[in-house]
């Protein structure tokens, strides 16, 4: 555990707050009363499940008749050519 007075700290908080997240518990005193510094990880949060965009789908678009296509007017919906 690394000591350090409150006039010191202020001056190397950044490396105080790297030692912390090191996992190291930082000290510091003020006026008799002690503090300690330490790092805890927070919850990572849960990724929410992907939802449809297109709740409907025409039969045509699934039987592959249909495609996308991208231009200067952005994405399109257009019949696919014969071949």
């Amino acid at each position: 555990m690394k000591r350090y007075t409150a006039a010191k700290a202020r001056a190397q908080l950044s490396s105080l707050l790297d030692a912390a997240e090191d996992g190291e518990v930082v000290a510091i005193e003020r006026r008799g009363v002690r503090f300690t510094l330490r790092s805890e990880e927070r919850p990572r949060k849960r990724k929410s499940k992907r939802v449809p965009k297109l709740a409907a789908v025409d039969r045509m678009v699934l039987a592959g008749e249909w495609t996308w296509s991208s231009g200067a007017g952005g994405l399109r919906l257009r019949r696919k050519q014969a071949r």
